[in-house]
């Protein structure tokens, strides 16, 4: 069965998967501005940090395609492009990957101004959107490799193969939904599952947006791979009473920014999750690109943590289910779940702290806590890979 694409693209063209809409019904929206782009991004119709950043490069690469702009000079179109990518980082602040793509594109872009003092303003558009797409084609083999390297090292680290497969749990979702394909945390546990060494995967609901229920789940049916979804507070229950019988060996999560020291911002609940795996004795793994590294941020306290709407978990909206169980997507409402009145602090992700982490994969390797418990992540983001935050 062909894997899920969450984005769609050829010259001139972006179509993006509305996740809100599943797992009921398929819906690709047209992209054809920035604008188009940022309010795909801030309303969650698209959501992964390597997602994020597909769609707002690749949102701006279809408007100077079709001509959206106007630029007499060189300077005049890297001026434009600079004005849209600064407005699309406003999208999603928290989200590294955005931050770091759009540096990485500014950066081409100038590199053809010094290195071709001919250039024009076509040479300049043509240079972004090449750069736009490389960027997606990139991420599709960056995830594989994530996997790859992360199989195994739980191959390495818990002993798995085939004579002894082993469950995993995952949070949020972090498959080709979020990504240009595969998937970072749940890419490995689709690389565990094709190597014949995955039991069992289970996955959490992720409240208050239900990442995990409307998406990980639907991803994890979509392909035939054994999963079970669990509300977010019953991870430890399971833990305590399935670990044996099931041979649960770690949490997988994925990362929207991971700093110098190691400590990673990530959905919220992620961060008790790592407490319950140190205390049941599971290993806590990070899946995340290069891109997701930020070495200018030295700890997890200086990341900036949005807070969304309180309206995410008083109220909750979906398709009407029928008495004879069917879903008529056709109809869908809205509900209360709470008081109205009530406050609500609705933090969109909190960080992991270092010492919780037992290895952070990338697609260039995996990386591990020193003698000291440090994480030397400098070694393995390559400048000449990625553009420094």
């Amino acid at each position: 069965m062909a894997t899920l694409e969450a984005i769609q693209y050829s010259p001139g063209k972006l179509k993006v998967l509305d996740q809100l809409q599943l797992p009921h019904s398929f819906q690709y929206e047209v992209v054809a501005t920035c604008e188009d782009a940022f309010d795909c991004i801030r309303s969650m119709r698209v959501r992964g940090a390597p997602a994020i950043a597909i769609v707002a490069l690749l949102g701006l690469a279809v408007e100077l395609h079709n001509g959206e702009y106007q630029a007499s000079t060189v300077d005049d179109i890297i001026a434009y492009i600079d004005k849209r990518l600064d407005y699309l980082k406003e999208s999603r602040p928290t989200a590294v990957d955005l931050g770091n793509s759009i540096t990485l594109l500014k950066k081409l872009i100038r590199g053809v101004r010094e290195t071709e003092p001919e250039s024009t303003v076509d040479d300049i558009v043509k240079a972004y959107i090449a750069g736009a797409e490389e960027y997606m084609n990139r991420d599709l083999h960056t995830n594989v490799s994530i996997g790859d390297n992360g199989t195994n090292w739980l191959r390495d680290v818990v002993g798995a193969s085939k004579d002894n497969t082993i469950s995993v749990l995952t949070h949020c979702n972090t498959g080709s939904l979020a990504t240009s394909g595969h998937g970072t945390a749940l890419g490995i546990i689709r690389s565990l599952h094709k190597d014949g060494l995955l039991k069992h995967a289970f996955c959490t609901e992720t409240r208050p947006y239900n990442q995990g229920s409307r998406l990980t789940a639907f991803e994890l049916v979509y392909e035939g791979i054994p999963s079970t979804l669990i509300t977010d507070s019953m991870a430890g229950a399971l833990f305590a009473t399935q670990k044996a019988e099931k041979n649960i060996a770690a949490v997988i999560v994925g990362a929207d920014r991971v700093v110098a020291n190691g400590d990673t911002a990530n959905k919220i609940g992620t961060y008790q999750l790592a407490v319950l795996a140190r205390y049941h004795g599971l290993k806590f793994i990070v899946a995340a690109p290069r891109t997701s590294i930020d070495l200018a941020t030295a700890a997890g306290s200086d990341i900036h943590i949005e807070e969304r709407k309180k309206e995410e978990l008083t109220q909750v909206s979906g398709p009407v289910v029928k008495q004879d169980g069917t879903v008529d997507s056709n109809e869908v409402v809205r509900i209360a779940t709470a008081d109205q009145r009530i406050d609500v602090w609705n933090p969109a992700f909190d960080v992991t702290p270092h010492e919780l982490i037992d290895a952070i994969v990338t697609e260039a390797g995996v990386v591990v806590k020193d003698s000291e418990g440090k994480f030397d992540l400098a070694r393995i983001k390559s400048e000449s890979d990625v553009a420094k935050a």
